[in-house]
């Protein structure tokens, strides 16, 4: 998807993690367990069993007892991406589902690049998760599965974000439009998804994926507009004041969105399709990494 030398790039970024991990698998990720990796944790006292090689024998010399030194194990930790494939993202010059794809497809080889777990969810098919683990070497058949996917209907984002499989701590990124009537009118309150996942000890990343065209509208006269999703009709006439008090809408629902994620301490991205690509993922999408 991208060339030899992105990929290098992509290389030397990590993505922040919220929790430590608690899986079973080893990886580069500080677990809650003990283990034998190079960074010191803590002091125990020695049991029968303990390998000798770990006594530290200047704390025996101080104290006249055994106690034994403790090591962060390192684990692999699970990055879950959520896409939006609603029939909404199928628009614009450079479409959002072309944006959303290529995010997905770097933040993956990020993931996998530091042995983390990549848990890719088709918003409309939750049931039906795609699992890469193992490094590198999985993100051939993680770029295939994402060229396959495709772009129609409708989806509740809230419905899917509970049918997740959470079973450990870590980070789940949301990337999608949000163009859900119920959230946009403020019906559905988009808090309790990131409470949710708060609870569930996940780090959230909201990439919110809008079309350039859609943040800087050039629309005047009368327009027959389709809605994507139901194909349902609407005639209108656009002068400066409907278009103002679109331009108001939008930025209620955009702040409505942001304020959400500050108050539960999820990270929040405005990912325009009028944004080069290099630039929104070394420079915007800095808050999401390690570095």
């Amino acid at each position: 998807m991208f060339d030899s030398g992105f990929y290098d790039r992509l290389a030397r970024l990590r993505l922040a993690m919220g929790y430590k991990s608690s899986m079973n698998m080893a990886g580069n990720r500080k677990s809650v367990q003990k283990g034998s990796s190079a960074e010191f944790s803590d002091f125990r006292e020695y049991m029968p069993g303990d390998d000798l090689r770990r006594i530290d024998w200047n704390a025996y010399g101080r104290l006249d007892r055994l106690f034994i030194k403790e090591y962060m194990e390192e684990k692999e930790t699970a990055v879950s991406i959520l896409l939006d494939t609603s029939a909404s993202m199928d628009y614009g010059e450079k479409k959002k589902s072309e944006l959303a794809i290529e995010l997905a497809a770097a933040i993956s080889y990020i993931a996998l690049n530091n042995m983390d777990r990549v848990v890719l969810y088709d918003m409309q098919h939750m049931e039906r998760p795609f699992p890469v683990s193992g490094g590198k070497k999985g993100y051939a058949r993680l770029l295939s599965f994402l060229e396959q996917i495709e772009f129609s209907g409708s989806i509740d984002c809230e419905n899917a974000i509970l049918r997740m499989k959470l079973g450990n701590p870590g980070l789940t990124i949301l990337l999608s439009d949000f163009l859900d009537e119920a959230i946009i009118s403020g019906t559905k309150d988009f808090s309790k998804m990131l409470r949710f996942l708060q609870y569930r000890k996940q780090k959230a990343a909201v990439l919110h994926v809008l079309a350039a065209e859609e943040l800087n509208t050039d629309l005047m006269g009368t327009l027959n507009l389709i809605d994507s999703e139901t194909e349902k009709k609407l005639k209108v006439t656009v002068d400066r004041t409907a278009e103002e008090s679109y331009k108001n809408e939008l930025n209620r629902f955009i702040n409505g969105i942001r304020q959400s994620c500050a108050r539960y301490q999820s990270t929040y991205v405005m990912c325009s399709t009028g944004v080069e690509f290099d630039k929104l993922l070394f420079d915007e999408l800095r808050t999401i990494y390690d570095i």
